[in-house]
C-alpha cells in the first residue's frame, strides 16, 4: 500500500496530511512549531522519514529543524531533541565564506553611522534535499546565497561561487526581498544544479556549486533598460522532469517560459492563459510534457483572474492550456498561491496539490480533472511538498 504525505508550511506552523493511494480520506497532523513561520518543509527522496523544515520568526530569527521519523518528533541539529523550535541564541551553524573568492566583503548591511556589520540573512526560503544522501541538503536564503550541509544540518557551509559571481552587484530585490527561492537538482547529474533568485534570474552550476553561470537568454523584462541583459530578471519558479532533465519550465514575473537545452535558451509558452503572471509551476510525475500553473491577475493584484480559482494544465508542453475548475471556487475567490505551494505526487494517476493564502489545501487524485479541499482553515499556506511512500 502506498502512502501519500503532503507537507504543508504555513504562517503559523507546519501540518502533515496523510492518505493512502486512493487519496480520498486525509488525516491532518499539526500544527508543528505552532506560531512560527514555516517557509519550507521538504522530505528526503531517499529516506521518507527524513524531513527538513525552515522555521523562522521576526522575534527569534531563523532555525532549521529536522525529523527522522516522518514528522512525529523534531529537533534542531546540534542542540538535541526539541518540539516547537529554538531561540535565536541556539541557531544553527551557518558558515559564511569570508575568503577573497567572493570578490566582496560580507557586509550587505550598515549601522546608522555608516559602518558595516557582518552580512546576515533574513530567512531560509527553500530547502532541497539531495537525491542520493539524506544527510545532504541545500538551503537558499535571503539575501541571496546558497548553503549546503553534508551532516544532516549540523553545519552549513556557503557555496560562495554563486554570491561571488561577477554579476552579483547587479542583483536587486524583488517585492519579497533578494531571495534565493528555488533549487533544482538535475536527476541525471547531481553536480548540475539550477537556482533562481529574485530579482536576478536563473543560475546553473555544472560542478556541484564551485562555479556558476547565468542562464537567462530569451527572457525579457520591461523594467530592465537593456533588453539583452541576462541578469536582473525576476524568476518566480522553475521545474524539471526526471526523464527529461534538459527541459525546464519557468514561471516568471510575467511570462511562462520553456528551455530545451538546460537553460541556455528560453522561449515563451504563455499561449492562451488568461494571465501569464503567477508564482508556482509543476510538472506531471509521469508525463514530461504535462505542466501545471496557477495564474493570478497581475503583479499588483495577487488574486485569480475574475475571482475564479483555476489551475491551468498543458499536455503539450505549453502550446495549449486548459482550465481545471471542477471543485474549485468560481466566484468571489481572492486568494493567492505562492511559489512553493504546488506539487505533484508519483502515484498513478498523478496527484496534484496546492495551498492558498486563505488556508485551503486542494488535492486532485486524477491529474487535475477534479479537486477536493483536504484542509480548509489553516493559516496562510507558504509551501506544499508531497512524498509518495511505497
Amino acid at each position: 500500500m502506498t502512502t501519500i504525505r503532503v507537507l504543508v508550511g504555513t504562517r503559523k506552523g507546519a501540518f502533515i496530511l496523510t492518505s493512502d493511494d486512493h487519496r480520498r480520506s486525509w488525516q491532518v497532523d499539526g500544527p508543528h512549531f505552532a506560531g512560527w513561520e514555516i517557509y519550507h518543509l521538504k522530505g528526503s527522496p531517499v529516506d521518507p522519514q527524513r524531513l527538513y523544515a525552515s522555521q523562522s520568526s521576526s522575534w527569534f530569527g531563523q532555525v532549521i529543524q529536522r525529523s527522522d521519523d516522518g514528522g512525529s518528533t523534531w529537533f534542531q541539529p546540534g542542540s538535541g531533541p526539541e518540539e516547537g523550535g529554538s531561540v535565536q541564541g541556539e541557531s544553527n551553524k551557518f558558515a559564511y565564506d569570508t575568503s577573497a573568492a567572493t570578490g566582496k566583503p560580507l557586509t550587505s548591511h550598515q549601522w546608522y553611522d555608516g559602518t558595516p556589520h557582518p552580512w546576515e540573512f533574513a530567512r531560509v526560503w527553500h530547502l532541497e534535499p539531495s537525491l542520493s544522501d539524506p544527510d545532504t541538503c541545500y538551503a537558499g536564503v535571503e539575501d541571496a546565497a546558497l548553503f549546503k550541509t553534508a551532516d544532516g544540518g549540523e553545519t552549513w557551509n556557503e557555496l560562495a561561487g554563486l554570491r561571488g559571481h561577477s554579476s552579483s552587484s547587479d542583483w536587486a530585490p524583488g517585492a519579497g526581498g533578494l531571495c534565493l527561492h528555488t533549487i533544482v537538482i538535475d536527476p541525471s547529474n547531481e553536480d548540475r544544479i539550477f537556482c533562481a533568485i529574485s530579482a536576478a534570474g536563473t543560475f546553473r552550476t555544472q560542478n556541484g556549486g564551485a562555479t556558476w553561470q547565468p542562464v537567462n537568454q530569451g527572457l525579457h523584462s520591461e523594467i530592465i533598460p537593456d533588453p539583452t541583459a541576462e541578469v536582473g530578471h525576476c524568476v518566480h519558479n522553475i521545474a524539471i522532469h526526471p526523464d527529461r532533465p534538459d527541459t525546464l519550465f519557468m514561471q516568471k514575473h510575467w511570462d511562462v517560459m520553456r528551455s530545451d537545452d538546460g537553460g541556455d535558451n528560453w522561449r515563451e509558452i504563455s499561449g492562451n492563459l488568461p494571465s501569464d503572471f503567477g508564482f508556482p509551476i509543476a510538472v506531471h510525475a509521469h508525463e514530461p510534457e504535462t505542466v501545471y500553473v496557477i495564474p493570478i491577475e497581475s503583479d499588483s493584484l495577487h488574486y485569480p483572474p475574475e475571482g475564479k480559482l483555476r489551475v491551468y494544465r498543458s499536455r503539450s508542453g505549453g502550446e495549449e492550456w486548459e482550465a481545471l475548475t471542477d471543485g474549485l471556487p468560481q466566484e468571489h475567490c481572492y486568494v493567492n498561491v505562492l511559489r512553493d505551494a504546488m506539487s505533484t505526487d508519483k502515484a498513478d494517476p498523478c496527484g496534484v496539490y496546492f495551498g492558498t493564502t486563505g488556508g485551503q489545501v486542494y488535492a486532485s487524485n486524477d491529474e487535475g480533472d477534479s479537486w477536493t479541499a483536504i484542509a480548509r482553515d489553516l493559516p496562510a499556506v507558504l509551501s506544499v511538498e508531497v512524498q509518495t511512500i511505497a
